[in-house]
C-alpha cells in the first residue's frame, strides 16, 4: 500500500507517463521505503513505539479537527498583535515538564506547540520542554494544560494533569537579572 501510494504521489508530482520518469519513480519509492524500514528497525529512545497501536485513532480525528481550530484563533490572535504596532509585546520563555506515556506523544505536543502561532518548542529533553511565547495569551493552552492534556488523550482514556514544574520567564525578569 505504501509503494502504491508513494508511486501515485511520483506521477502526479512529475506530471510525467514515459518508461525512464516511471523507473525513476520505482526506485526513488523503493530506495525511500528501505531507508524507511532500516530507521523503522532503529530505537531512537527507550520507549519508542515499533507502531502507532498505542494512538487512539478515534480520539486523532477529533485532535486534528481541534488543533486546526488552535491554529487558526493563534493565528487570528498574532494577527491582532502585528496590526497594533504599539501594543508592547511581552515576550516569555516558559520550562516544564511533561508527564506523558511516550517519546512519540512528546515530539506531538512538541510540533503542536510551534504549529500554534506565536509559540515555539525550542527544545525538548526528556520530559523538559522550553518554549518561547510572544505574549502571555499565547502560552494559555499550555500553562492550563489544556493542550497537553488533549494529546494524553491520544493515547489513554486517563484524565490526569500532564504538566509539572511550570516557570514563567519574562524579559523583564531576565533584565533585572542581570
Amino acid at each position: 500500500m505504501s509503494f502504491i501510494s508513494l508511486m501515485a504521489f511520483w506521477v502526479i508530482m512529475s506530471g510525467f507517463f514515459d518508461l525512464i520518469h516511471l523507473g525513476l519513480g520505482v526506485l526513488t519509492v523503493a530506495g525511500v521505503m528501505y531507508v524507511n524500514y532500516q530507521l523503522k528497525m532503529h530505537r531512537f529512545f527507550d520507549d519508542d513505539m515499533d507502531d502507532l497501536s498505542e494512538v487512539r485513532f478515534g480520539r486523532s480525528v477529533y485532535y486534528l479537527l481541534w488543533m486546526i481550530l488552535q491554529i487558526v484563533v493563534a493565528g487570528f490572535h498574532v494577527v491582532g498583535i502585528i496590526i497594533r504596532r504599539k501594543m508592547p509585546l511581552h515576550t516569555t520563555m516558559i520550562t516544564f515538564r511533561a508527564n506523558l506515556p511516550s517519546a512519540h506523544a512528546k515530539m506531538i505536543l512538541g510540533n503542536s506547540i510551534s504549529l500554534t502561532p506565536g509559540t515555539l518548542t525550542i527544545d525538548i529533553e526528556d520530559d523538559l520542554f522550553i518554549v518561547h511565547a510572544i505574549d502571555d495569551k499565547s502560552y494559555e493552552g499550555i500553562t492550563s494544560d489544556k493542550m497537553p492534556r488533549e494529546v494524553l488523550k491520544l493515547f489513554q482514556k486517563e484524565e490526569r494533569q500532564v504538566i509539572e514544574d511550570l516557570q514563567i520567564i519574562t524579559r523583564t525578569e531576565t533584565k533585572e537579572n542581570k
